[in-house]
């Protein structure tokens, strides 16, 4: 899981950058499950949460590197992001539905 933080007057132009760019990036990795970006609009701030899941480690170092917990980030984040969180949150699924 990433978490970012943007201007709320961004936030729009944010969210179509991290559905044409980020989520084909995750997409484009053997491996990558899922991409889920949630968003949270406050008055002057909007937080985007990246959730991906994957079918093992080795898919995540394929897309972030050998440092798992470092954040990737784009050039284009500088236009957006108010601040660079270092890290990522990862967790282990212990139990999934899905409908149907």
């Amino acid at each position: 899981m990433w978490h970012g933080v943007t201007a709320r007057s961004k936030a729009d132009a944010y969210e179509a950058f991290l559905e044409q760019r980020a989520v084909p990036d995750y997409r484009s990795v053997p491996g990558n499950l899922s991409v889920a970006v949630l968003r949270r609009d406050e008055s002057e701030l909007t937080h985007f949460m990246t959730v991906t899941r994957w079918d093992s480690e080795e898919s995540i170092r394929a897309f972030a590197g050998d440092e798992l917990l470092k954040a990737k980030y784009y050039p284009e984040d500088r236009d957006f992001l108010l601040e660079f969180e270092p890290q990522v949150q990862h967790f282990v699924v212990t139990a999934f539905a899905e409908a149907g």
